[in-house]
């Protein structure tokens, strides 16, 4: 016996505790109207996890407990157990004994126990389905419930039949697989739509970076260019310096020779006769020489005035190449879109009007609107060049005028030239012997001229050196502030041409006009690099994390999509399983229903036939408008459904709705016995299924109880004597007056040992 034990306390009209115990194949609980039997197969139901309220005749939970009496207090908790023999292993649970307990207290909370320890209702549906027991089910059928296994819809009856046939733990995993499914493809959008918000994010943060990146590979090239041009620069600028110094030396340390030398022709000559001539000459050479040192003295200030206007005008020049190259750039179509919505918005209020005024006024405004935004949009690419501006055109002043005062002084140095060549040929034309002392001035001052031109020429070479060696520590600061601390290494960097290294000598005999190339590209990837922007980590760590997120989640994509393709495998797998299980379980169970029947009628036939549910379909007639129905069509897609059909022996009677109340519970009771054969539950509870049969038919179904005994233990509700008397054990169910329901039991072999 797997059904072992059942107590009642609070449940319903069991307001006491009460037990029964099942120790033979089929016990009997009778009484009359009232008393409580049907609570117990309630009871039953209440355990084993049924959640309709409705199924066990009652509104709420709270209904389920006693309500109270006259003479008794209601109670506030109801709890059913049931004990169920596990020695062979039938449950998933290595007990030897199980017991199931549910509690419902008066708030409508369930508790559920298993062996004494809590559990979830979860828990116990899946202990229990192991061995195809439920709360519902052919296995419980209560009072009234007979016939509704043939009032049910095919459906339905094919959802009774799986669960008969054990199959139910297919529908709980298909149940379950379809829940997973619909779950996984709402996670599906979620993480889409999560991918879908972080899109346009990503998209400007990629450009960002792309455009950092393209920052980066032109700051390493510009590095390259930079260093081969500072260095080009330094080595030029250097060797030539040396050089020019060098050069300067050996003219400048003659003119300190000669000046000695001419100090004292000066003063032989002093001490000659014409005195006067020779003051003049020595007067001449004194305005020469100041005029000379004062025009070198401008060549050198109009020289580095030079120099700082070039660099004001290259970098003005960038401003404005810039300011040009950013006003062609598009206006953002959001603000478009945002003046267009004012300039509608004021046409439409004008053209509603008939006021000419107003549609002045309105004009008027969308004029000033347009104007506005145009100026707006203009004013983002306006570069300021005012301070530069105004500061070149300050130095262009300063340099026209020491170019002025240059001019005037190479006037003035010429015509004191001349007057001294007239006073020299004056000289020369006198004798020979009176004018030697003249002559060695002349002579002296000559070498002075000459030595002082070439003096000359190198400072100026020396003075625009200078101006280039300015320019070049400006150029280095500004290569530190673009390129880093890596611009102040150029010294070390090696150019290479043609897989060799150009020396320094080849440097410096490099035409100049190749290094103002490099400048001028120079400057041109400055201003493209200025364009990009410079290096942002910020940017750079938001696109990495967001990029990260973006791979996370369609990895996640991948998987739920990998998830989808499973669980509809495995969906299909089990409706497989469960449609060729169910096709072989119906052909046994119609056999068993074909005998059973065949048995309570005397003869006749009984069939399972499976069928597909048909839809009506409508179409619309085109002339009238109207909805026509169509025949009925099956939907491949639905699954089958079972319906009876019945052959009545010494009648023609076929199909259900013809039948009797006595022959509907009939072959209601032939279909549930022929069920129970064909996979036999641990247990069967029949509430009063044989009120309707009359004594022949009342024998036959007990004889078929009997039968049905050998392979599952029956708990039968029942008011027929011959029912009663095929039970191993009777329970009497009574009520007094305090309306509790009480159990009086009696042992049918124990009886009839006393009675002998």
């Amino acid at each position: 016996m797997y059904l072992k034990h059942l107590t009642i306390s609070g449940f319903k009209s069991f307001a006491k505790k009460g037990e029964l115990e099942f120790s033979a194949p089929i016990t009997s609980i009778v009484g009359p109207n009232g008393s409580g039997k049907s609570n117990v197969a309630e009871s039953f139901r209440f355990v084993l996890g049924e959640q309709s309220v409705k199924g066990m005749r009652a509104k709420k939970g709270a209904d389920l407990i006693f309500n109270g009496s006259d003479s008794t207090s209601r109670g506030n908790r109801a709890s059913v157990s049931i004990t169920l023999d596990n020695t062979k292993r039938v449950f998933p649970m290595d007990f030897d004994e199980i017991i199931l307990e549910r509690t419902v207290h008066r708030d409508g909370q369930n508790d559920y126990q298993i062996n004494n320890s809590k559990v979830r209702l979860k828990d116990v549906q899946e202990l229990l389905s192991a061995a195809n027991i439920g709360p519902t089910g052919h296995h419980i059928i209560s009072q009234g419930e007979a016939d509704r296994i043939l009032s049910a819809s095919a459906k339905e009856r094919r959802e009774m039949i799986e669960d008969a046939l054990g199959l139910k733990v297919f529908q709980y995993k298909k149940v379950d697989a379809e829940k997973k499914l619909k779950k996984t493809r709402e996670n599906i959008e979620r993480v889409q739509s999560l991918r879908r918000e972080v899109a346009p994010h990503l998209k400007f943060l990629e450009r960002q970076v792309k455009k950092i990146e393209r920052a980066v590979l032109l700051r390493e090239e510009l590095t390259t260019v930079y260093s081969e041009y500072l260095k080009r620069e330094d080595t030029y600028i250097a060797h030539h310096s040396d050089r020019l110094r060098l050069e300067r030396e050996e003219p400048s340390s003659k003119i300190e020779v000669l000046k000695e030398q001419l100090v004292e022709a000066k003063k032989v000559l002093a001490d000659s006769e014409d005195g006067e001539k020779g003051n003049e000459v020595v007067a001449l050479e004194e305005k020469i020489s100041a005029v000379r040192t004062l025009r070198q003295t401008l060549l050198r200030k109009s020289g580095q005035i030079e120099g700082q206007v070039s660099f004001l005008q290259r970098r003005i020049a960038q401003a404005h190449d810039k300011s040009t190259k950013e006003s062609e750039a598009p206006v953002p179509m959001v603000e478009v879109k945002k003046i267009l919505q004012v300039v509608e918005s004021s046409v439409e209020k004008a053209v509603k009007s008939d006021d000419v005024s107003q549609l002045q006024r309105a004009l008027s405004d969308v004029m000033h609107t347009l104007k506005k935004f145009v100026q707006g949009a203009s004013g983002l690419v306006v570069v300021n060049t005012d301070t530069e501006e105004k500061e070149l055109v300050a130095l262009e002043k300063e340099l026209h005028s020491s170019e002025k005062e240059i001019t005037a002084v190479e006037e003035q140095e010429t015509k004191l030239t001349g007057q001294y060549e007239e006073l020299k040929r004056s000289i020369e034309s006198e004798s020979q012997e009176s004018r030697e002392a003249e002559r060695e001035v002349f002579r002296i001052v000559g070498e002075q001229r000459e030595c002082e031109n070439i003096v000359a020429r190198i400072d100026g070479e020396l003075g625009v050196l200078e101006r280039d060696r300015n320019e070049f520590k400006r150029e280095l600061q500004e290569a530190v502030s673009l390129i880093g601390s890596g611009a102040s290494k150029y010294f070390s960097f090696e150019i290479v041409t043609d897989g060799k290294v150009v020396n320094n000598k080849t440097i410096a005999e490099e035409p100049r006009e190749q290094q103002r190339e490099r400048r001028r590209s120079l400057e041109k990837m400055k201003i493209r690099l200025e364009e990009l922007g410079g290096a942002n980590s910020d940017i750079e760590k938001e696109y990495k994390e967001v990029k990260e997120r973006d791979e996370f989640l369609v990895h996640e994509i991948a998987d739920l999509e990998t998830s989808v393709e499973k669980l509809e495998e495995l969906i299909t797998e089990l409706a497989a399983q469960l449609n060729e299980q169910f096709v072989a379980g119906i052909d046994k169970i119609g056999a068993e229903f074909n005998r059973f029947f065949a048995l309570m009628f005397g003869g006749g036939e009984a069939k399972l036939l499976r069928v597909k549910p048909k839809i009506r379909k409508k179409k619309t007639d085109d002339d009238l408008g109207t909805e026509i129905e169509e025949d009925d069509e099956e939907d491949e897609n639905i699954e089958e459904g079972v319906e009876l059909d019945v052959k009545l022996p010494n009648k023609r009677v076929r199909g259900l709705d013809m039948l009797s109340g006595g022959e509907r519970a009939l072959t209601s009771i032939a279909l549930i016995f022929a069920m129970s054969q064909i996979n036999p539950p641990l247990f069967i509870i029949l509430d009063e299924t044989d009120a309707a049969l009359d004594e022949a038919n009342s024998r036959r179904y007990g004889d078929m109880i009997e039968a049905l005994a050998e392979k599952s233990q029956l708990i039968l509700i029942t008011h027929n004597r011959e029912t009663m008397s095929r039970a191993g054990i009777l329970y009497g169910v009574t009520m007094g007056g305090d309306g509790i329901s009480k159990l009086l039991s009696v042992k049918f072999d124990e009886a009839v040992a006393v009675a002998k």
